[in-house]
């Protein structure tokens, strides 16, 4: 009859499975991020907890590593059925055909939820059931893992992999508190499973191994590469808001564009055609909430851009003309989810991806993928009032959200002042945004990138327009800032466009239309206001850039402004402009002269980074092991026995070599003698050695023996690599197996085979 099962096993069982729903727990920490903490939380602290609970009373009745497996998966299987399948399930627990029919459906209809719900999502029941469910199995993998197989540092892999699922799918800043809680209870199971290998009256001799040490150095590297290393590598978002997927010329939607217009060298991100008279802006994301120090970028629900409610046709008056246009953009070095399309957009061909639309802006956003290397056509229906028409309707209406409207308690006085000022005799409110786009557009404004930073305003926050209007230079963040606050304080809704210039001719035509080329200092910020009837009307206060808004009258020929002047076919239409100024003249650069030619070098700092970022994570598990070899040798020579023996285990289990528990010191070495090479003299100094300080009174050390043990250990570990096949021993070295099959555990008797010496 088995003996009964010691307190200090049964304690350390009890510990490693709380451990496991601590790192359980730990783990799901960043998906609250993402996923609103409502029920499903409640239903998965359960069903972890009674799936680990059921564990632990399983493998204190003694059942095989199986069954307690199998026990579980029962208990998760009647948890998931009970709580969200209990409909279509035999008595509320078993499930039936149909339950496992309903099965796809749940699932389908989770992943559409994720595919298309914004973070952070509040979860409904088929998504807290994948949730609930996938972390319950998650448990009895963990679980297996650590408590069968003795492998914690595997089962810490895992869970920081599951840790990151979040942060992938919507990239934000890292956890420190999560990961930190992580890290404490991964090194918390490696500690307590190491201690359940000590033998009665070892401690002190297993604890001279250094492997304490060693998890310490382990979690140390762990946080230098999540911390430190990992910020230094091109990250999917550079800052919040930026929509940029990596390395290149992305789009930055926080209106901190200045160290982008500043480049010294620009490149080209698209090219595009359209047979619009003249080319139209590309917009990628609009920003209407202003905080009084940022304006932030508008969120919401977005649809499948093939779906009906995506792109809907804008809510215009009946008397309003419409224009339809085709646009088309080919991405050359764009790495973003905003698509730059033209306004008002109403279908969009030829994306590559998953790709969600925004109604209440016509933005485009990618789901899955992004923009770089897209070629694609957009269809545009853009409003064409009349002058008397426009002047006829008021700024504002129903179809505003009151956020268009909102203005910092602690607003600097110069910007109500000045706009009052400005539009003082204007008979309509567009009259009133004409005056202050003439105005700022007059020879009072100087289009300037380096004043701002001379003068400490480089920013879009309240005190920075207000030092804007004081100084009178700046560029396009400054100029839309401006305007849409100075509309705000005469009641008129406004929101800020952050998109790209139509470029400059490249002198080719396709299809009878003219190709632009559009480069990275010719990302843009302007203005919109909300005009009832007719919807959001695009203006251009910025000095230099673009092409003013402005309307012809009724009476005028098609084509044609009050002036006679030609007119755009919408409003803030462009045309070619320049978009830079000359620092000593002051004088607008054309765009020949303003633009840089695309620079076809290539910039090797993020590949090289790249690779040495990928040699120093593969380099880690080398250097981890060296480390836990030097700790073990100056413990041998310090007279540990123990110490000495763990070398030629660890190398057999490095090579591959089967170590099962059951195997006494002199059987193995026998065997690592016979099959593996290991040198015969050393090998018996070692195999003395250990069995002195197992068995021997007092023997647990060797006191006046450690050189000698050390030396032994060297040999042997040096014959059982030189005996190895060549690639067996680059695998040992580079992906030492020891670091998570340890002496004893259910792994280390399975090896790949025995290496046989060369003959």
């Amino acid at each position: 009859m088995p003996s009964a099962e010691p307190a200090s096993r049964r304690g350390a069982d009890l510990l490693l499975t709380a451990g496991v729903f601590a790192a359980l727990i730990a783990a799901l920490l960043p998906l609250m991020r993402v996923v609103r903490p409502t029920g499903w939380l409640l239903g998965t602290l359960v069903l972890v907890a009674a799936v680990l609970a059921t564990g632990y009373v399983a493998r204190r009745l003694r059942l095989p590593a199986v069954a307690v497996s199998l026990i579980e998966v029962v208990v998760w299987v009647a948890f998931v059925t009970v709580v969200f399948l209990r409909d279509s399930a035999f008595l509320f627990v078993i499930p039936t055909v149909e339950t496992f029919r309903d099965i796809p459906d749940i699932l389908g209809a989770a992943g559409e939820e994720i595919a298309l719900g914004v973070a952070p999502l509040t979860p409904s029941a088929p998504l807290s059931m994948l949730i609930v469910g996938a972390t319950g199995l998650l448990a009895v993998v963990i679980d297996h893992v650590v408590l069968t197989a003795r492998m914690p540092l595997l089962a810490g892999v895992g869970l920081i992999a599951v840790s990151l699922i979040p942060a992938i799918a919507v990239p934000a800043e890292i956890d420190v508190v999560a990961f930190v809680l992580l890290a404490a209870a991964i090194l918390f199971l490696i500690r307590t499973d190491t201690r359940m290998r000590e033998e009665p009256g070892s401690a002190e001799a297993t604890r001279a191994t250094g492997v304490s040490a060693t998890a310490v150095g382990i979690g140390a590297i762990g946080v230098v590469v999540a911390l430190v290393a990992t910020p230094l590598l091109p990250q999917p978002v550079i800052r919040p808001g930026t929509g940029n997927l990596g390395p290149g010329p992305g789009i930055d939607a926080t209106l901190q564009l200045g160290d982008d217009l500043r480049r010294p060298r620009e490149v080209e991100v698209l090219q595009m055609r359209s047979d619009a008279p003249t080319p139209p802006y590309l917009r990628a994301t609009t920003l209407t909430e202003f905080t009084g120090a940022v304006w932030e970028p508008d969120s919401g629900r977005s649809y499948p851009l093939d779906s009906a409610e995506a792109l809907t046709a804008l809510p215009l008056d009946a008397e309003i003309d419409v224009a339809e246009y085709s646009t088309t953009v080919e991405i050359r070095n764009l790495n973003s989810t905003w698509l730059p399309v033209s306004y008002p957009a109403t279908s969009i061909e030829g994306l590559d991806g998953v790709w969600g639309a925004f109604p209440y802006n016509r933005t485009v956003e990618a789901r899955q993928g992004g923009t770089q290397g897209q070629d694609y056509e957009v269809i545009s229906r853009v409003p064409r009032p009349t002058l008397e028409q426009i002047r006829a309707r008021s700024a504002g209406g129903e179809g505003v959200r009151a956020d268009t409207l909102g203005l910092p308690v602690d607003l600097p006085p110069i910007v109500g002042e000045l706009a009052a000022e400005v539009t003082a005799g204007a008979a309509s409110d567009y009259d009133a945004l004409l005056a202050l786009q003439s105005w700022f557009r007059g020879a009072d404004f100087r289009y300037s990138l380096e004043a701002p930073v001379e003068e400490g305003f480089d920013g879009s926050g309240a005190e920075a327009v207000a030092r804007f209007l004081e100084v009178r230079e700046g560029y396009c963040v400054h100029y839309a800032s401006a305007f849409a606050l100075m509309a705000r304080t005469l009641g008129m809704p406004s929101r800020i466009v952050v998109g790209y210039l139509p470029g400059t001719s490249t002198g080719d035509a396709v299809d009878f239309q003219t190709v632009y080329s559009v480069m990275s200092g010719q990302l843009h910020a302007w203005p919109e206001i909300y005009f009832e009837g007719v919807g959001w009307i695009p203006f251009e206060p910025t000095n230099g850039l673009g092409q003013p808004t402005r309307f012809s009258p009724e009476a005028s020929a098609p084509g044609e402004t009050a002036d006679g002047a030609d007119d755009a076919p919408a409003p803030s239409t462009p045309a070619e402009v320049p978009d830079a100024v000359d620092p000593d003249t002051g004088e607008p650069l054309t765009p020949d002269a303003g633009t840089a030619a695309p620079d076809d070098t290539v910039d090797a700092v993020p590949a090289v980074t790249a690779v040495l970022a990928v040699l120093v994570v593969l380099a880690i598990p080398l250097l981890v092991r060296e480390l836990r070899r030097r700790q073990q040798v100056s413990a041998a020579r310090a007279g540990d026995a123990a110490a000495a023996w763990a070398v030629v285990q660890d190398t057999a289990i490095d090579l591959g070599i089967p170590s099962p528990v059951s195997e006494s010191p002199r059987a193995l070495g026998a065997r690592l003698i016979a099959e593996a090479g290991a040198p015969a003299d050393a090998m018996g100094v070692l195999i003395r050695a250990i069995e002195r300080a197992s068995y021997a009174p007092g023997g647990r050390h060797g006191f006046g023996q450690g050189e000698a043990m050390a030396t032994a250990a060297g040999e042997v570990r040096a014959g059982l690599l030189a005996a190895a096949p060549p690639g067996r021993r680059l695998l040992a070295l580079v992906v030492p197996r020891s670091l998570i099959i340890r002496p004893g555990s259910l792994y280390a008797g399975a090896g790949r085979g025995a290496s046989r010496p060369a003959r």
